[in-house]
């Protein structure tokens, strides 16, 4: 996180949002810990920093309270960060890693290091744009702000002062006088600031301003201080009054670079990251792809700069190609941009004297568009760089110039989510509204930032409309033509700029090029070799890298590369023109069926190829279309075959729908094949709602080992729905022979259990299951064991070993990237945090759940994390709330036929009624949760339910009947060995109370008297 108190107090998360840190004492306590950053703060300090002389009854506790609040805010914003904050016996201490206070005194002395008075004008400013108001603005008087209020404002005020002098030495003293007008005002005693409006004032032709201004402090410092003006400022009033050449400013060094045109938008970091290379070395290229921005960010890096002998501007585009590396026309364009002619008006020539005319010069060479004389500029600039010391070179190319010295700095495209956006809308004179943001976002995706395509697409947007240039990307080398008239030929349309790149390509790398773009969404070496039918393509595209038509993304799980989307589609165009693209597209189908029959995604492999199927699912789903596109059935049924177990361990369940039906729909393939897309489908049909004859799906299968397959990952779906009946029938006669198919059996025979209740055999499963997969090293397999014992620990009130369970599966599914087990797991979480009363980490665990279960569209997740808010909001008597949460899964959950997830809802809502006084309702709620308790045959469910009714029945005038329900269903929990552990006994507490009050001592014995289920709960 990031801490500012360079104005009001404030909190930025890593990605620049605001942290709202609400109430007076605790910013007070933000601020004493950020004005003590990394020290430990004692308490008696603190209490006495946020109360003084008036402290609370128990200020210890008070304390305890704020530093709970600021944790509270800080986690809210970011997860993890209330660590933050910590606790040690020397008292209270925050981590602070990043403090504007810190950043600002590490510019001002960067730039109290620099010589060049542009480079010092540049960091000074950025050290005080920092500054957002007066120093610890909302806290300054508290006793812990005033010694940094004071350093830091006096220096703020040095900074001004220096920042003013740089600006003299930049010949900016027209604009400065001005500017220091309001700071002199502020300040009218410092004398080196009025020293600098002074000379401003003078450079500008204001002698008489300057004169009256120095009379002005003369007088304040006699009637002030009784004292005289410093020998510094007599000095330079002395040196006005006589004129002195000495003031006259420095004449600023020639250039030819052209004068900016409109903002450089989203560049400011690489401006600053490129200037700073410029002062460690030498010679610095920019390179990225055509259209990236490479020149407007070399001007507007060379603008900042200033040099003795000037920074100049060589256009390079206009030079014809040469052969020879050795071609002097680099030389002659360096030389014609300094102006260096002999007599007769002739530009010098050759490299030589060009090397002696710059010898003893210092000055910047901005080299723009080497790329097509990129093997003559190298050759020239290693000669520069070794003959001219004082010379330093910026160059922009699409590949780097491979000599010694060089920073190669890759230009890459602006964030499609920000500064793309903003780009397209300055260009286009849109504003960013709802009807458009969607359509807007979709453009600079599909134009993957590039600025040129961006700044092509904008000029469309008065033909188009916006929503009409999104539709008509597809087309993007028609539609982006006919940019600027003042834009050099290659950048006037979108296909130009490209053609200029491609005819610098070798016939080799054109042909890898061509053919890589069929893949959907990049590449990997052996993909790339495959596709192309080029086993060396990996050497090809190591020199399609360096030209920047190929993207690295250097992932830990490994390399690809990847195109960007208008290369790609320039690609495809010129694979068809080849008329290549049957051949190509028949070698990536076949390439990447092979690759997911090849993945091994249960055992040690897991993890790996669970990685390597997600980063190459847009293939997959790409040669998958080919295969049907084709009327290939053989084809289209392996693929999603060998796909549908990883898209399972990832809840990927309506894509794998669309898939295996999308694959049955194609006529043909082999019976085998058929019948086992269709056993998957079933599974993830009735995940989606659908009514499925599953026992038909298996009976269609011959194989014995394809029947237990498919049995076991049925089973699971019915698990997953609260089905114990259908997933132990499942079950019955499956025998595996492996161990890992064993232990899935023994997981799946574990979830059963639990859902009947069966304790003892549902640990006994679990444990024995999560061995086996422990020794295949199976992540997913272990979580299913991980959720199964982690649940028996939260039935028996084992709350640490719950909470510890489900930490361990949350790293455990983290770690293979399976969002769906990590939000279940983080409710999980939740759910601990709440049966221990901890019911803020129970909302916050609830919320990241929600969260991350939208993003990945887990409806299944999303309903857990949701019912759980729901039940903290009615333990914390938000009644409204919890139903509300509550009713929106009600349809959901009757839909999929799910007894288990109604009668949890019913019972839930049930109590809602009773806690609003409402008798009907409540019983109303309770017995259609007990109707569907006993769907399920889980005794715990039906004991739920009962507790509901015996609360219906205490505030509606039956105590006795209430009371001998209330004894059944304890009788129910007994007889399973699960009594109610304490987090889960608010309700029966409450209801025993109400009851004890109304029977007294007969309440005892009509609980003990509970009787039949049946009979308590009949109507009557």
């Amino acid at each position: 996180m990031r801490f500012g108190v360079l104005g009001p107090l404030a909190v930025w998360t890593a990605d620049g949002r605001a942290v709202r840190v609400p109430e007076a004492k605790v910013r007070a306590l933000l601020g004493a810990l950020v004005a003590r950053a990394g020290e430990a703060v004692s308490v008696d300090r603190l209490v006495e920093d946020l109360w003084g002389d008036a402290p609370p009854g128990n200020p210890a506790n008070s304390l305890q309270t704020k530093v709970s609040q600021l944790r509270r805010a800080l986690e809210l914003a970011e997860p993890g960060a209330r660590d933050l904050l910590t606790y040690e016996p020397a008292g209270y201490r925050l981590r602070v890693d990043d403090l504007d206070a810190t950043r600002f005194t590490e510019l001002v002395a960067r730039a109290g290091a620099v010589a060049d008075p542009g480079e010092k004008a540049a960091l000074l400013s950025d050290a005080l744009a920092l500054w957002r108001g007066p120093a610890f603005a909302d806290v300054a008087d508290a006793d812990f702000a005033r010694a940094p209020v004071t350093r830091l404002t006096e220096a703020r005020l040095s900074a001004l002062e220096d920042h003013a002098l740089a600006r003299l030495d930049l010949g900016e003293h027209t604009a400065l006088a001005d500017d220091l007008a309001e700071l002199i005002d502020q300040h009218p005693l410092r004398e080196r600031l009025r020293a600098a409006h002074l000379r401003a004032l003078y450079r500008s032709g204001r002698q008489g301003e300057a004169l009256d201004s120095y009379e002005d402090l003369r007088k304040r410092l006699a009637d002030e201080l009784g004292a005289d003006p410093g020998p510094e400022l007599v000095a330079v009033h002395r040196a006005i009054l006589n004129h002195d050449p000495a003031l006259a400013p420095a004449p600023r060094p020639r250039t030819n670079l052209p004068a900016p045109v409109g903002e450089l938008i989203g560049r400011d970091a690489d401006v600053d990251a490129v200037r700073a290379a410029l002062t460690r070395d030498r010679l610095v290229t920019l390179t990225g792809p055509g259209g990236v921005g490479k020149t407007r960010l070399a001007l507007a890096v060379a603008h900042e700069l200033s040099y003795p002998d000037g920074v100049w501007l060589v256009e390079l585009a206009a030079i014809r190609p040469s052969p020879d590396a050795a071609s002097p026309a680099p030389a002659e364009a360096i030389a014609a941009a300094l102006g260096m002619r002999d007599e007769g008006g002739r530009a010098r020539e050759p490299v030589e004297h060009l090397t002696e005319a710059l010898r003893g010069r210092e000055l910047l060479l901005v080299l723009d568009n080497c790329e097509h004389v990129v093997e003559s500029v190298a050759k020239l600039a290693s000669v520069l760089l070794r003959e001219v010391p004082g010379l330093r070179v910026l160059a922009t190319s699409r590949e780097p110039l491979a000599i010694s010295g060089e920073l190669a700095y890759a230009v890459a495209p602006l964030s499609v989510d920000d500064d793309a956006v903003r780009l397209f809308l300055a260009r286009s004179g849109l504003t960013l509204d709802e009807d458009n943001a969607a359509a807007v976002a979709a453009i600079c995706r599909g134009l993957d930032g590039i600025p040129l395509a961006l700044e092509l697409a904008a000029a469309r947007v008065r033909a188009f409309g916006v929503h009409g240039l999104a539709r008509r990307l597809g087309d993007r080398f028609h539609l982006l033509g006919g940019g600027g008239r003042d834009a050099p030929a290659r950048q006037r349309t979108l296909r130009a700029a490209i053609d200029w790149s491609w005819d610098l390509l070798t016939d080799t790398e054109r042909t890898v090029l061509r053919r890589i773009a069929w893949h959907a969404d990049g590449c990997t070496a052996d993909s790339a070799a495959a596709v192309t039918g080029m086993p060396d393509a990996l050497d090809v595209i190591v020199r399609l890298v360096d030209r920047s038509f190929l993207v690295v993304v250097d992932d830990p799980d490994g390399t690809r590369y990847r195109l960007l989307e208008s290369v790609a589609a320039y690609g495809l165009e010129r694979l068809r023109a080849a008329g290549e693209a049957d051949e190509v597209a028949a070698r990536y189908s076949a390439y990447f069926t092979e690759l997911a029959e090849t993945a091994e995604v249960c055992g040690r492999e897991q993890r790996a190829w669970l990685l390597r199927l997600e980063a190459e699912s847009a293939n997959l789903a790409r040669a998958f279309d080919d295969a049907v596109e084709r009327g290939d059935a053989d084809t289209a049924l392996r693929l999603v075959d060998a796909l549908a177990w990883s898209w399972f361990l990832r809840g990927r369940h309506r894509v794998a729908h669309r898939f295996l039906d999308a694959a049955l729909a194609v006529p043909g393939g082999s019976a085998l094949a058929r019948a086992r897309v269709r056993a998957w489908l079933t599974g993830f049909a009735v995940l989606l709602e659908a009514d499925r004859d599953v026992r038909q799906a298996l009976d269609a299968l011959d194989s014995p080992d394809d029947r237990a397959q498919m049995a076991l990952f049925l089973s699971y779906v019915h698990v997953l729905l609260g089905d114990a009946a259908t997933g132990a029938a499942l079950l019955d006669g499956v025998e595996p022979d492996d161990d890992w198919n064993r232990a899935l059996l023994l997981a799946a025979r574990a979830s059963v259990a639990l859902l009947r209740s069966d304790l003892p055999a549902a640990e006994r499963d679990a444990l024995a299951a999560h061995e086996l997969f422990a020794a295949h090293g199976d992540g997913w397999g272990r979580l299913r064991a991980l959720e199964s014992l982690a649940v028996l620990a939260q039935i028996r009130g084992d709350y640490p070993t719950a909470a510890r369970l489900h930490r361990e599966s949350t790293r455990i599914a983290e770690d293979l990237r399976l969002w769906n087990d990590v939000a279940y797991h983080l409710s999980g979480q939740g759910r601990v945090a709440m049966l221990t009363g901890d019911h803020a980490t129970a909302v916050e665990f609830h919320h990241r759940a929600m969260r991350l279960a939208v993003e990945q569209s887990d409806t299944f997740g999303e309903e857990c994390a949701e019912v759980g808010l729901a039940l903290v909001a009615r333990r914390t008597g938000r009644l409204d709330d919890a139903e509300r949460h509550l009713l929106r899964w009600l349809d959901w959950n009757r839909s999929l036929g799910s007894a288990y997830g109604l009668s949890l809802l019913e019972t839930e809502l049930g109590f809602v009624a009773e806690l609003r006084g409402d008798p009907a309702g409540a019983a109303k709620w309770h017995r259609a949760a007990l109707a569907s308790a006993r769907e399920t045959g889980d005794p715990r469910s039906v004991a739920f339910a009962v507790e509901g009714l015996a609360g219906a029945c205490s505030i509606d005038g039956e105590p006795v009947r209430a009371a001998r329900l209330l004894g059944a269903a304890a009788a129910l929990r007994e007889s399973v060995d699960a009594p109610l552990p304490s987090g889960e006994r608010a309700d029966v507490d409450r209801i025993e109370a109400r009851l004890r009050s109304a029977l007294g001592d007969r309440f005892a014995v009509e609980y003990t008297r509970a009787g039949d289920v049946d009979e308590l709960t009949a109507v009557g």
